[in-house]
């Protein structure tokens, strides 16, 4: 078993959680998802990897089924939610939402709900066209998916994330044009559409879109590359690619190649890295110490039943972090 791979996998789940009720309640249902998929991303991989570390026997053959069409839900999942995020930020700087009314972000988050979930689910739908077997066992990683390397996978399975990394880009930097054009009144103009933004957590929110879609767009890109290495296979009929659809292939540590074992670790580390990213952008801002003194605050008054009493001693600390994360501020 690879013990750094389930470690790994369940302190980056743990990480992506810590932003997240300050993202609830500023209902970004974007940020909401792009935790979300990291989490259950992390979790699956996790898992798979305690089950399988030792192992390619199919012992779980229902978790498979369903964690791998997760897997492929998350390949689309997340260039959705930054390309939803983006086209908000964009929103927002062009004064197209002067007044944020009720109906208004009920109407946004329903579309942004659909881009992060409802694409996902007819992505996951749409890859059974082009899945030549049921999935694939790798000895030390657990159940991955398979895909049909064809023209047909092309289009149903890499155009999709790609067109969303790029049409996040395409709405990143329009945002930073509209922001460029108004930039010494942008505090101002951040409160006049209604909106809970202020520039720190704009410029997080835009920096952190931008790193994860460049960072996405990279491994989508090589990804694709390294699959297509072989050659396309040809479209001869849909039974021809579903003859043995039943099938599960087994891959023993002692049958792969060094280079395939690399990339699979490669592969396999996208998603702790992007939960990483996600964490460190959102972890040290002002948002996140009030949330982190007021569960220290609820833990002190429920738990240890003790009252709230400002502390001398904490104040150089607090002083201290204040001025090493300033700038997020």
């Amino acid at each position: 078993m690879f013990v750094q791979l389930p470690v790994t996998a369940f302190v980056c789940a743990t990480l992506v959680l810590v932003p997240l009720p300050w993202h609830w309640r500023a209902g970004n249902i974007s940020t909401i998802a792009i935790s979300l998929w990291l989490f259950v991303g992390n979790i699956t991989y996790g898992i798979n990897a305690i089950i399988w570390g030792n192992t390619v026997q199919n012992i779980a053959p229902v978790w498979c089924d369903i964690t791998t069409k997760l897997e492929v839900g998350s390949t689309v999942a997340l260039p959705a939610a930054m390309f939803s995020l983006c086209m908000h930020l964009e929103r927002i700087a062009a004064i197209r939402d002067l007044s944020l009314t009720h109906s208004k972000k009920r109407c946004r988050q329903m579309v942004e709900s659909a881009l992060c979930f409802g694409v996902p689910l007819i992505y996951m739908a749409l890859h059974y066209i082009v899945q030549g077997h049921r999935f694939d066992i790798v000895e030390g990683f657990g159940c991955r998916p398979t895909i049909y390397v064809s023209i047909a996978s092309i289009f149903l399975i890499w155009v999709p994330p790609l067109a969303f990394s790029l049409g996040a880009g395409i709405f990143a930097a329009t945002a930073f044009s509209h922001f460029w054009k108004r930039r010494a009144l942008f505090s101002k103009h951040l409160k006049n559409t209604g909106s809970a933004l202020t520039p720190s957590r704009y410029f997080r929110l835009m920096s952190m879109a931008i790193v994860e879609m460049f960072f996405g767009l990279l491994v989508t890109i090589l990804n694709m590359w390294w699959t297509m290495r072989p050659g396309l296979r040809p479209w001869i009929s849909w039974e021809n690619v579903h003859s043995n659809w039943l099938e599960v292939a087994y891959f023993p540590l002692a049958i792969i190649p060094p280079s395939e074992l690399a990339w699979t670790f490669a592969l396999w580390f996208t998603i702790p890295i992007a939960s990483v990213f996600f964490f460190l952008f959102f972890a040290f801002g002002r948002d996140a110490v009030k949330e982190y003194g007021a569960t220290f605050r609820w833990i002190r008054r429920h738990v240890l039943r003790v009252q709230d009493r400002p502390s001398p001693g904490l104040y150089p600390l607090i002083n201290l972090a204040r001025y090493l994360f300033f700038f997020w501020s």
